[in-house]
């Protein structure tokens, strides 16, 4: 399992990007939003280009979001790892030795609580957190969890993305075009 460095991580929703992302100098994305029966071909492309696809298990159209669909995807895929809300597709990502991303959605303290119970269970290799605009919520949690923060939805700049980086999240997804070039000038900017 590989180490995900890239400080943007683009989240791919439909061909086009997908084929914009295949040119671009990243090697990890996030694939979502496909139909199942699309993710061979984008999965034999990716290899082509020796890039890296992390699965958003929960958003595959015609694809459960259990264990057993984590197992199908590691035997039937060259995939880096996934993304999910579910302890038991995280867990099972875990041993099938891929990266593990587990996705919380924050809206109060209740939930910020329940998705520290929900961690400690899982022990994924990274957290999602969103929304991504929460810098002080990403201290917290970068303060309280040893495990590395990425964090997305609702970033629209390339300040907002800053911000999350120097609170202590190591990347951050997004589905924009126009912030995947920030990755170029984040080093400039941080």
């Amino acid at each position: 399992m590989e180490a995900i460095k890239q400080k943007v991580l683009p989240a791919i929703s439909n061909m086009k990007d997908f084929e914009k992302f295949l040119q671009s100098p990243y090697e990890f994305c996030i694939v979502m939003d496909f139909y199942v029966g699309e993710l061979a071909v984008i999965s034999d492309m990716a290899q082509k280009y020796r890039k890296k696809l992390i699965v958003h298990v929960d958003l595959i159209k015609g694809l459960s979001n259990d264990e057993y669909a984590v197992v199908y995807l590691c035997q039937n895929l060259r995939l880096e790892g996934i993304i999910s809300t579910h302890t038991n597709a995280i867990q099972m990502a875990k041993k099938k030795k891929k990266i593990a991303i587990q996705r919380i959605f924050l809206i109060d303290q209740q939930s910020l609580d329940k998705s520290y119970r929900l961690i400690e269970n899982s022990m994924p290799d990274y957290v999602e957190v969103l929304p991504g605009l929460m810098p002080g919520i990403i201290t917290e949690m970068r303060n309280r969890i040893d495990i590395p923060i990425i964090t997305g939805g609702l970033i629209a700049t390339l300040e907002d993305i800053c911000a999350v980086i120097e609170a202590g999240a190591v990347s951050v997804t997004t589905s924009s075009r126009e912030l995947w070039k920030a990755n170029d000038c984040l080093d400039k900017n941080i």
